[in-house]
């Protein structure tokens, strides 16, 4: 049997999604270990999740995030609190001399059940220059579905955070960048969308900040069986959109409709 080309895409996606998982987590200098064990020494980490990442930006600045889950609640939902850190290294190496000099506690910030797994959670220091002052940097987080294989599900977001005196502060909430969703029969018959994102920081601004810019397209198929057996699949004509956020003061305003959505 010989499966649409986007039944075998998704399945791909979804296979690489998990690697990444495994690749992108550990803190390989133990940073966010000592960090916890400083900070949290009675709170559980889930090291499989913790991020570290050096920010170019700054010399000797490192990313630090520490999902600690809280119990699982009744319904089988695992829920994590976050511990965003910014640490300033010394040039000399000496890893007991690492100072906390931003710090942001995220209460029930992430979350999954039966049927959404977190893959894997990524530091992001793409250019966000928000103003001459205020340089952001991201957290994605990967999400897969676990439903039946039919049904192909996975979803990227980001997050975008400040960091002022000795706090770190959100100034995006979680936004949906990615995602690839379907269904079919197992057989041929299904649908199957693939949508991806570029944010990039537009030229416009708004209460000091800049705006963002979302350049967002939509990839659609259709695959059907024929009357010979045979497999067609087609492709719907790409949709292409920009949305702009602007800052209020506070956070940059999100439409509903770009919120993350559980897959």
């Amino acid at each position: 049997m010989r499966l649409p080309r986007r039944i075998a895409f998704c399945a791909l996606f979804l296979l690489g999604l998990s690697t990444a998982g495994l690749s992108h987590a550990a803190c390989e200098s133990g940073l966010a270990e000592r960090m916890h064990a400083k900070l949290h020494p009675n709170r559980q980490l889930d090291e499989r999740l913790a991020a570290c990442k050096i920010w170019p930006a700054f010399p000797g600045r490192s990313i630090v995030v520490l999902p600690m889950p809280r119990e699982t609640t009744d319904r089988g939902a695992k829920v994590f609190d976050l511990e965003i850190l910014l640490i300033q290294r010394p040039d000399n190496g000496n890893t007991d001399r690492d100072t906390v000099i931003g710090r942001l506690m995220q209460p029930e910030a992430l979350d999954e059940d039966a049927t959404t797994s977190i893959q894997d959670i990524r530091i992001d220091t793409s250019r966000y220059v928000l103003s001459p002052e205020a340089r952001a940097f991201g957290l994605r987080v990967r999400y897969r579905g676990s439903n039946a294989p039919g049904n192909p599900l996975a979803s990227e977001t980001v997050r975008l955070y400040v960091h002022h005196g000795k706090q770190l502060r959100q100034v995006l909430q979680e936004v949906e960048l990615d995602h690839d969703h379907g269904g079919w029969d197992s057989t041929c018959t299904g649908h199957f969308e693939k949508l991806r994102t570029m944010v990039s920081v537009g030229k416009g601004s708004s209460n000091g900040f800049a705006d963002l810019q979302l350049s967002r397209t939509l990839l659609q198929s259709r695959a059907q069986e024929q009357e010979d057996q045979g497999c067609v699949e087609k492709a719907l004509p790409p949709k292409f959109n920009t949305v702009t956020l602007r800052y209020d003061g506070e956070r940059y305003k999100v439409p509903r409709s770009l919120q993350q959505q559980t897959p």
